[in-house]
C-alpha cells in the first residue's frame, strides 16, 4: 500500500490480508517521500491494523532516501523492513548495521527483495542472512533486468524463482511470490496463485485489494485436503501402534514425509481457523 496514500492507509485497516506493507519506494513520487515516511510509521503507532504483519518497505540506500527511511523505521513498531534490490551479503550487512545504530530492536527483520540477476545467483547467501525472515521475488524488476516478458505462465521465470525457492527451503526462511499487474484479470491471477502454491511459496504480494480474497482462498487448505491429511495421519498412527511397517490410504503409500506435510496442512487450517 502506497504509505502516501491516505485511502490506501485507511483500507489496509480492513483487509483480509495477513501482512501489508507500506511502500515508501515505487509507489511513492519523490516529492512525497518524508510525508509518506511520517505517514507510515503514524499508521503502525495507530494499533488499527488488528492482527496484521506491519512491515514498511524503504528506499534504496543509493537514494537520497534510504537511509533517513531506515532510521525512522528502526524506532517504529514494524515488524520487518522490506529491502528492495537486495543483491548481496554486504548490502544487507550495511542495512543491518544502520538499523542497529538506529536503535532498532533484534526483532526488527529484513524482508529481503530478490529482483535482480545478481541476487538470484546470491540467493542462497541472502537467505542465509542472520537479519533475513522472508525473500520476496520482485518478478516485475528481475523480469525487466532479464529482457522477457512477462506472460502468462511465467514460463521464462521459472528457472529463477526455482532457485530463490530452494535458497530459502535451505535456509529455513519464509518466501512470497512476487506480484501480479493486471488488477482486472482476477482469473489470470488465481492461476498465478495456483502456480505459485504447486511451485512451494509460502504466499503472494498483493497490489490491489480485489486480489486478496482469492489469495487467501488458493492458499488455504481446502476441506479435501483437511480431510485427507486427518486421514494420513489417523492411518499412520494407527499403524504404527500395531507394529506395521506398511501403511496406504487409497491404495497409496504412505511414509514419514507425507505424515509431516499432512501435519503442516492441519496447522495451516487451524491457524487460519484462529484468525476467523
Amino acid at each position: 500500500m502506497p504509505a502516501a496514500n491516505e485511502r490506501a492507509l485507511e483500507k489496509a485497516k480492513s483487509l483480509p490480508a495477513d501482512a501489508v506493507i507500506f511502500d515508501l519506494e515505487d509507489a511513492v513520487a519523490p516529492d512525497a517521500k518524508e510525508s509518506a515516511r511520517a505517514a507510515a510509521c503514524a499508521a503502525l503507532a495507530s494499533g488499527h491494523y488488528g492482527r496484521r504483519e506491519l512491515t514498511i518497505r524503504c528506499n534504496g540506500l543509493d537514494t537520497p532516501w534510504g537511509y533517513d527511511d531506515l532510521a525512522a523505521i528502526a524506532v517504529s513498531t514494524a515488524s520487518a523492513v522490506v529491502v528492495p534490490k537486495v543483491s548481496s551479503v554486504g548490502y544487507l550487512d550495511e542495512v543491518a548495521a544502520r538499523l542497529d545504530e538506529a536503535g532498532a530492536p533484534p526483532s526488527l527483520t529484513v524482508w529481503a527483495m530478490v529482483e535482480t540477476p545478481t541476487a538470484i545467483f546470491d540467493a542462497r547467501a541472502i537467505a542465509a542472512h542472520p537479519r533475513v525472515s522472508v525473500l520476496v521475488l520482485g518478478t516485475n524488476d528481475l523480469a525487466r533486468e532479464l529482457r522477457l516478458p512477462l506472460v502468462a505462465g511465467r514460463r521464462a521465470l521459472l528457472p529463477h524463482l526455482a532457485t530463490a525457492l530452494l535458497a530459502a527451503r535451505e535456509a529455513g526462511k519464509t518466501i512470497l511470490d512476487g506480484v501480479y499487474n493486471d488488477v482486472k484479470d482476477l482469473d489470470g491471477f488465481a492461476q498465478e496463485c495456483a502456480q505459485g502454491v504447486e511451485f512451494g511459496f509460502d504466499g503472494k504480494t498483493l497490489i490491489h485489494p480485489t486480489q486478496v480474497d482469492i489469495a487467501n482462498q488458493v492458499w488455504a487448505p481446502s476441506a479435501a485436503d483437511v480431510n485427507q491429511a486427518r486421514r494420513v495421519i489417523a492411518a499412520f498412527d494407527e499403524a504404527m501402534a500395531d507394529g506395521r511397517g506398511v501403511v496406504t490410504v487409497d491404495g497409496r503409500m504412505i511414509e514419514n514425509l507425507h505424515v509431516v506435510n499432512a501435519q503442516r496442512t492441519l496447522a495451516i487450517s487451524e491457524a487460519i481457523a484462529a484468525l476467523d
